[in-house]
This record gives structure tokens, C-alpha cells and sequence, in this order.
């Protein structure tokens, strides 16, 4: 792609980013796109922190609420692609002490996919316990499923990085954070960029997040949903922005920059000069594998191998092209393999929605399909790889 059709690109990014900042609806944004290896769009705009006045740089790290555990999916794929790891690992043969309850058949495999069945801490968790790996996992160890592991699916927003974590640790003696450096941030060169727990030394590059300018809003007291996040670890500015919550590795979340967490999707798609996965190992992570009702967020859903097979906005691609993850803050990650594109969009107003990722998705198709051509092999996608 020449230099012009670059500079086009994030000129329109970066117009939009400006207006919506100066709307009102964002404090601080950060986008970053990467077109097989090449960082095309490095945009960012508004303030990290507004009330020191404090500019976003392309070094701001963002707390990204569940977009994390699209990095932390990535790296469990990375280690069973080096041999680390299999798929069909029984969580008890590493960790006995989970097989309590009956939970002895889960796998590493019901663990990405959602489907333990251990979607919940307990009710009195709060962010303080968070940050205490050890309790937590004990407390999961001990819990009683909702469901007989592999048989049902239900989004296990809070225990997902500790069940994940607990078993990598285990089953290879490193901590899940260490593998991160070691096989997926460090070899693509943006170890100081994404972080399950930001080391000490690094907070001064966090922004601070600021509350949505909507009304709160919580699950009906006593659904499957508010027992899945416990009142006291339903993330939102406050939670986001504690020193103990930032510093804490808790891999359903995590705190990162744009440009480093579309490195790492972009690394997936074999691009930035380390393919961490195999082509044939890419396709089934981003193929849809479930599809049916959440049983604990009460929706239909659909979902692929450890990721949302899908874009934040109305965009269309190919089935098993598209695959990333969001966070409840609106921030998100997400690759399309048929274009080779990886796009993040990290912002520190603090709300759901994912209007402003869309809003840059929409930008990006049209650029790539203005720039590339569709393809005529009857594919259900919108330009060729």
C-alpha cells in the first residue's frame, strides 16, 4: 500500500478520533492499525489523565477491561503450539484439587470456550481478593459448577483468567504473565505494551479512566449474571483505576496500549515477524464453535475457539475471518484474516458500547476495500487476503 493510500487512511481515522473527542463523548482515545506487519494507523487524541491536562501519546497504556482475554486466549494458543499445552488437558491432572464437586472432566479446552461451568467467584469477592491469586483459585478449586464441564456455555467473565492461569502455571511451572513476555510480547518487540498486572515502574504511562456519562446500570439482583460479577468487582472507573487492581495479575482483564495489543493479533495472523501460530491452528481459533444461549448473560451467542468471531460494528466478513475480543469499557482487539488487518481502539471514557470501535472498523473496511479487490472466488469475504 503506497504512502498516499497510508496517509489517507490516518487522516480519516484520526478526523474522527478528533470529533469525538471534541463531542464530548470521549476523554482520551488511541488507535492503532497493522496491515500485515505494517503499522498503517497510529493515531491517538484527547487527554490520558483530564484532570492533570495530561495528553494521550502513543505510549499510553489503557486499562481494557476483557479485551484481555483475547491476549490471554492468544498466549494458550501459542503455548499449545509449541507443545506446552493441549487442548484437551484435563484441568485435575495438573491442578487436583479442582476436581472437586465433580469438576474432575473440565479441560483447557471448556476453559476457552467458556463452558466449565464455574462462571462465578463468590458472591462477597471483592477487588481486594481479586488481586490475591492464590485465595482465588482456591475458592474456584472449591466451588461448585453450574453445570457438568464441556455441557453448557455461559460467559465467565471474572474466573476465566484464574482458571486459564492456574492451569498454564501448573502444567508448565511458568505464571501465564511469564509466558506472555516469553512467547508472544517479547518476540514481537512490545513487552512494556500489554500487561495483565503493570509493573510498578510503568504506571505513570496508565490513563486514568473517567465514569460513563450514562446512567449506571446492574444486572436484576439475583439472575445468573449478577451472581457471575459480584457487586463489588463490576468494573467500572473506580475499579479501574485502583493501584492494586492495575498492579494485580488478573487475566480477565489487563491494561495495555493500541499499537501493542494489535501486534500481538497481528502475530497471530503470522505478521511483525514472529507467526506465533500455524496457519491450520489460526483457522480453528477463529472458526465458530458454539453457537446457542449464554446461560449466565441470558442471550444468544455465538463464539469461536477463545474469542468473539466478530467486529464491534456492522461490518461484514467471511465467517471464521473475523475473531477478537471487547472489554465492558468499550475498548477492544479484533484481526480479520482474509485482509491480514489488526485493529485496536483503546479510550478511557468508562462504558459499554463499542460505537466508537465500530465507528473505526467502518473507516478501515472501507479503506481496504476501496484499496484492494473483492474477492471473485466465492468466498463470503470482503476483499482477498
Amino acid at each position: 500500500m503506497g504512502d498516499g493510500t497510508v496517509r489517507d487512511l490516518q487522516g480519516r481515522v484520526q478526523e474522527t478520533v478528533d470529533r469525538l473527542v471534541a463531542d464530548g463523548g470521549e476523554v482520551g482515545l488511541q488507535v492503532a492499525v497493522v496491515h500485515r506487519g505494517e503499522l498503517v494507523v497510529d493515531v491517538v487524541g484527547g487527554l490520558a489523565d483530564a484532570g492533570q491536562g495530561a495528553a494521550v501519546t502513543p505510549d499510553t497504556l489503557f486499562f481494557a477491561a476483557s479485551t484481555a482475554k483475547g491476549v490471554a486466549s492468544a498466549v494458550a494458543h501459542v503455548l499449545v503450539e509449541r507443545g506446552e499445552l493441549d487442548h484437551d488437558l484435563r484441568i485435575a491432572d495438573v491442578w487436583p484439587e479442582f476436581a472437586a464437586h465433580g469438576k474432575g472432566g473440565a479441560t483447557l479446552r471448556h476453559v476457552l470456550m467458556h463452558s466449565v461451568g464455574v462462571p462465578a467467584p463468590p458472591y462477597d469477592t471483592t477487588a481486594r481478593d481479586l488481586c490475591d491469586w492464590d485465595g482465588m483459585c482456591r475458592a474456584l478449586a472449591d466451588a461448585e459448577p453450574w453445570w457438568e464441564p464441556g455441557t453448557g456455555f455461559g460467559y465467565h467473565a471474572q474466573t476465566f483468567g484464574f482458571l486459564l492461569g492456574e492451569t498454564v502455571r501448573r502444567a508448565t511451572g511458568q505464571t501465564l504473565t511469564w509466558w506472555l513476555h516469553e512467547a508472544v510480547t517479547g518476540p514481537l518487540g512490545v513487552e512494556e505494551d500489554v500487561h495483565f498486572g503493570v509493573p510498578p515502574a510503568l504506571l505513570g504511562r496508565v490513563a486514568r479512566q473517567e465514569p460513563d456519562l450514562g446512567p449506571p446500570s446492574a444486572p436484576e439482583p439475583g439472575s445468573p449474571a449478577d451472581r457471575a460479577v459480584p457487586p463489588a468487582i463490576r468494573p467500572d472507573a473506580a475499579f479501574a483505576n485502583r493501584r492494586d487492581v492495575l498492579t494485580s495479575d488478573i487475566p480477565s482483564g489487563g491494561t495495555m496500549s493500541a499499537h501493542g495489543a494489535a501486534r500481538v493479533f497481528a502475530g497471530l495472523l503470522g505478521y511483525g515477524g514472529a507467526a506465533l501460530v500455524s496457519p491450520a491452528r489460526l483457522t480453528s481459533m477463529a472458526r465458530p464453535a458454539f453457537e446457542g444461549r449464554d446461560v449466565v448473560m441470558d442471550v444468544p451467542t455465538t463464539w469461536a475457539f477463545g474469542f468473539a468471531p466478530s467486529r464491534p460494528g456492522p461490518v461484514p466478513s467471511r465467517p471464521g475471518s473475523a475473531f477478537g475480543m471487547f472489554g465492558a469499557n468499550g475498548s477492544g482487539v479484533w484481526a480479520d484474516i482474509d485482509t491480514g488487518v489488526a485493529v485496536a481502539v483503546m479510550r478511557n471514557r468508562f462504558g459499554p458500547g463499542w460505537s466508537t470501535a465500530g465507528e473505526i472498523d467502518r473507516l478501515v473496511a472501507e479503506h481496504f476495500t476501496e484499496h484492494f479487490p473483492t474477492s471473485s472466488e466465492g468466498e463470503d469475504s470482503w476483499t482477498t487476503r
